[in-house]
């Protein structure tokens, strides 16, 4: 993914993701069900979300391949922060519109999901 991997921890407070409308953020139970699961996003790259908090994100093989792991945890807001360790972390919010999972950064960066 791009730059949005580089910003530093925070989180943009509730009510302050850049939502369009027929956003629908994710319910906490599909929150407590991301172990396990990864998602593919369009440039080829993909987040895995692992037991106890692990975090990988793997770069296309276009993006420069590699992998940056880190932990991640659930915001009261319902965001996803990761904490990379290479000391970098950022704050995402996963939201469902229609059939379609995106990603969006705190910048307001929409990343849909495979």
């Amino acid at each position: 993914m791009p730059l949005f991997f580089c910003l530093m921890a925070g989180g943009a407070p509730a009510g302050e993701w850049r939502l369009h409308a027929g956003d629908i953020p994710f319910a906490q139970e599909e929150l407590e069900a991301l172990p396990g699961q990864s998602f593919r996003f369009f440039d080829g790259g993909e987040s895995q979300y692992g037991s106890g908090g692990a975090y990988a994100y793997t770069y296309s093989a276009e993006n420069g391949g590699g992998t940056a792991w880190g932990t991640y945890r659930i915001a009261g807001d319902g965001s996803i922060c990761v904490d990379f360790t290479n000391g970098f972390g950022r704050c995402d919010l996963y939201v469902r519109n229609g059939s379609r999972v995106i990603l969006i950064t705190e910048k307001g960066e929409r990343f849909p999901v495979r």
